[in-house]
């Protein structure tokens, strides 16, 4: 496993680093103390698999800075270690691009399965929010449906989900979007996992009837 970890608290940092190389033999961890340092190990060091990034930082201006890091890096997970634990901030979070909410209450357990679901292609958000979601307090409408959707689902995850509904094969996204086949596999099991469906038919259908297409 090779991440980026980038957290102002010196203490917090190097002992999380410390957890995940207790529990991952291979793991190499690139350290950072702000969002500008997060963005150079980016640069400087292409095949990490995950970053995870702070929510209260220099450089990183809340989900400002996780619209920055994505956009310059789309294709490099992004995950938020925050205090934070309000259900409004994990929906501005992920609706920025980010891939997993990680409250710096959890459990090493829980910590390193996020990132475990996040490397595999999914989206991690504390159980506890779950049943509390607010699309679950009303009858949910098109909007907010769509809205949540998009709130899952990262710019380029989208940009899979449109080629994918013109009928595309994988070689064919990998080679319009300039991104690997196993990168292709793991957006469409995230997309598969987020619009509640089992095959490409399927996922193009819902997504146009959400409206995710337009």
């Amino acid at each position: 496993m090779k991440l980026i970890l980038a957290d102002d608290h010196t203490l917090f940092r190097n002992g999380l680093g410390l957890l995940l190389k207790a529990h991952c033999s291979d793991c190499e961890i690139w350290e950072g103390d702000g969002l500008d340092p997060a963005l150079a190990a980016a640069q400087a060091h292409p095949d990490a698999e995950v970053a995870l990034l702070d929510l209260n930082m220099p450089g990183m201006d809340g989900v400002q800075g996780i619209r920055r890091f994505v956009a310059a890096y789309p294709d490099l997970p992004v995950v938020i270690l925050t205090g934070a634990e309000e259900p409004k901030q994990i929906q501005e979070v992920l609706a920025a691009g980010a891939c997993g909410f990680i409250p710096k209450s959890s459990t090493p357990a829980v910590m390193l399965s996020a990132i475990q679901l996040v490397l595999a292609g999914g989206t991690y958000i504390p159980p506890q929010f779950l049943s509390g979601s607010p699309f679950s307090a009303t009858p949910p409408t098109t909007t907010t449906v769509r809205e949540h959707a998009q709130s899952q689902l990262t710019e380029r995850q989208l940009q899979v989900l449109r080629l994918l509904a013109e009928g595309k094969p994988n070689k064919l996204i990998c080679r319009e979007l300039s991104i690997e086949e196993g990168t292709v596999k793991a957006h469409i099991a995230t997309i598969f996992r987020v619009l509640d469906v089992t095959n490409r038919t399927e996922a193009a259908s819902v997504a146009r009837d959400m409206g995710l297409l337009d």
